[in-house]
């Protein structure tokens, strides 16, 4: 038996999985991301970001989803 990758994205297949967005993440992620605003210099070496990392993380819009989200 073999599988191989259709060209459409079988999303039945076990090899081919995709994430789907839901409301659900897009929330989560944003919230998220506000905390992540409020971290104090303390915190954020500790996860190993610097405050403008940070802050540009916070800034981004909640549908500005990781890329690996999106595969």
């Amino acid at each position: 038996m073999s599988f191989s990758r259709s060209v459409a994205g079988d999303c039945g297949s076990p090899l081919v999985r995709r994430r789907r967005v839901g409301l659900l993440d897009l929330f989560s992620l944003w919230r998220q991301r506000k905390q992540l605003a409020q971290l104090d210099a303390t915190r954020l070496d500790d996860i190993g970001l610097t405050e403008a990392e940070a802050r540009t993380e916070a800034r981004r819009a909640p549908w500005d989803v990781p890329q690996h989200w999106l595969r």
